[in-house]
């Protein structure tokens, strides 16, 4: 199939634009690989050092130049989708014995939960936990006594970090090792309306915590499209997965065989081998363009807005929000799993899930075919579907057609025509819009705007009965610069209550929003922000904006706004507390939103 004019421009775009810094970073891993095998640079101390607590595998380590591979953890029990990873280094090893090879869990990296920290102060170093976590990487590999690495990790920041990380060593091969989701519980739908009627004071605490529990029940993922499956899909989309494994439920003899069989696979595509295939020849301009095909074909999370520049910036690659638009205008959205349907992400996987979208999207040339991946050459590998059988682990083509078209749909009869994300500009600044979920008929609002400096007080006002009529809450001062860009995910339940009495309510904020934003038009991410004087800061209560998410206007209407001086906030209860002080230096040095809110310089 003749690919897409559109895709086409758009990748060509992107590799004419990050020609010079692609080239450098290309230059520095063909430096690396040139070195050849790690630990034959190794002294015999530092050898010894490294090897002294492996145990049965010292001898192999020490005498032999089996392939030795790096496990880069995010493992904590805290967090129901990395719980699963505490079995994980035990597999890794027993399969990496039964190639002649070894492994050894090289660090750890923290892993936060944004759904636990949602508008407490802790969800101000959510963002910077990605860079914390790209750093972590880069520590746990720098013993360089590693031949491949494998990565365990899922969530909103733990991927795109680990995803960094692995860049910085991309001549080594890198494997992506999910967890898998949980089992389903009760439907997303039902937690969502309990959750609306305990913010009207309709039933008390004991029923909404019997709500929360019964949806978030046991090890795996959270069920709903949000943050953490996005990036599962992107590791399928990109190459980083082995082929139909995002979706596996935790604690499965699939599961437990795709997780030894990743093991193997990285080993064997290491530089002792025959097939080569370093994170860097994976990870090119064609698997971003991928990457962002996949995430508006799914209507995916709007933190991958972010997290896409970072990631695409550690390898020399510079994507623009144009980028995403230019293809939101050309990829149909195939999929509607919740926030933007009743389904969740295992219904979607029973439906046909990942392999059958990627199939669908390469017959109409809306995908690169040619992509390097860890399951060889060609993105094709990625719609077949792992079985478990007498003879092992298996591959075998996926369904061509949806087994569920309530949930996923072949191209020629999509959800809509376009994908599930759009771009904002104009003269209040860029943004961006989950539309998936938003119905065509609030997707464009004009109206006075109730301006504040904390969702807290958002909700106050709210409480007070004071957001009455059509409004456009607009949240300042949330941005990366000011406070780390916190999620404000904890105003969708009033804003859902709003919009549903008849109001025309939307949201316009430098802050973030979660991958489950829902149904209410949000103008996120809003750049400049309110602390670099960005349009946001000159807004005052009354002020009329048009957001509209069809034409991709972001503006302000009343005259004479940008001639006021702006507003100044008080950040002081924003620099310390639960470990805020520590975060000064990024605070300082962070990227704006469109280039990827990032410590880390181009």
């Amino acid at each position: 199939m003749t690919l897409n004019a559109t895709l086409q421009a758009v990748t060509e775009r992107i590799i004419a634009r990050s020609e010079g810094p692609r080239g450098i970073y290309l230059a520095r891993m063909a430096a690396a690989t040139s070195k050849g095998p790690s630990r034959a640079h190794l002294s015999c101390s530092g050898q010894a050092h490294a090897y002294a607590g492996a145990g049965p595998d010292q001898d192999t380590l020490a005498t032999t130049d089996a392939g030795n591979l790096g496990i880069v953890t995010a493992y904590n029990d805290m967090l129901s989708a990395h719980q699963p990873f505490e079995r994980y280094p035990a597999l890794i090893r027993d399969a990496a014995r039964s190639v002649g090879g070894t492994a050894q869990v090289a660090g750890g990296v923290p892993a936060m939960c944004d759904g636990v920290t949602q508008g407490e102060p802790g969800m101000e170093l959510s963002l910077f936990s990605r860079d914390v976590i790209a750093m972590a990487t880069g520590i746990a590999l720098s013993h360089n006594t590693f031949d491949a690495a494998v990565f365990l990790g899922v969530c909103d920041k733990i991927v795109p970090g680990l995803v960094i990380g692995a860049q910085a060593f991309g001549h080594l091969p890198a494997v992506f090792i999910p967890a898998g989701p949980m089992t389903s519980g009760i439907s997303n739908d039902e937690k969502a309306e309990v959750r609306q009627k305990f913010a009207k004071g309709e039933v008390g605490r004991d029923a909404l915590m019997k709500s929360e529990m019964g949806a978030y029940h046991g090890p795996g993922t959270c069920t709903f499209y949000g943050t953490a499956n996005t990036n599962q899909m992107l590791m399928e989309f990109m190459g980083l997965h082995l082929p139909g494994s995002s979706f596996v439920t935790p604690n499965t003899e699939l599961r437990d065989a795709l997780t030894a069989e990743s093991a193997k696979r990285a080993l064997s595509i290491s530089a002792l081998g025959n097939n080569y295939t370093p994170t860097c020849e994976i990870l090119d301009e064609k698997a971003f363009v991928n990457g962002i095909v996949g995430l508006m074909a799914t209507g995916g999370s709007t933190n991958l807005l972010i997290h896409l520049l970072a990631m695409a910036r550690a390898g020399g690659i510079i994507l623009d929000w144009e980028d995403f638009a230019d293809l939101s205008g050309v990829v149909p959205l195939l999929a509607r799993v919740y926030p933007n349907g009743l389904a969740d992400v295992n219904h979607f996987h029973a439906a046909g899930g990942l392999g059958y979208m990627i199939g669908e999207l390469l017959k109409g040339g809306l995908l690169h075919p040619d992509t390097k991946t860890i399951a060889g050459e060609g993105l094709e590998h990625y719609t077949t579907e792992p079985f478990l059988g007498e003879d092992g682990l298996t591959w075998r083509p996926g369904t061509k057609v949806s087994l569920n078209d309530k949930i996923v749909r072949p191209l020629a009869e999509p959800f809509q025509a376009n994908g599930g994300l759009s771009r904002l500009a104009g003269n209040l600044g860029t943004g961006v819009m989950k539309i998936s979920a938003v119905a065509e008929e609030h997707r464009v609002v004009e109206a006075p705007v109730r301006v504040f400096h904390s969702q807290e007080d958002a909700k106050e006002a709210f409480k007070a009965g004071e957001l009455t009529g059509d409004v456009i809450i607009v949240v300042r001062f949330q941005g990366p610069k000011a406070n780390g860009m916190p999620e404000l995910h904890s105003l969708t339940p009033m804003m859902q209550i709003m919009q549903g009495r008849g109001q025309k309510v939307a949201l316009v904020t430098d802050g973030r929003m979660s991958g489950a934003s829902g149904k209410v038009p949000s103008a996120i991410h809003v750049s400049p922000e309110a602390l670099d004087g960005g349009p946001i800061a000159y807004l005052q209560d009354g002020d009329v904006l048009r957001v509209n998410a069809l034409t991709g206007e972001l503006d302000i209407m009343t005259d004479g706004v940008l001639e006021r001086a702006p507003a100044v906030a008080d950040m002081a209860g924003n620099q310390a507390g639960m470990g805020r002080e520590l975060f000064s230096a990024f605070r300082a040095s962070v990227g704006s939103a469109d280039t990827g809110a990032s410590v880390f310089g181009v």
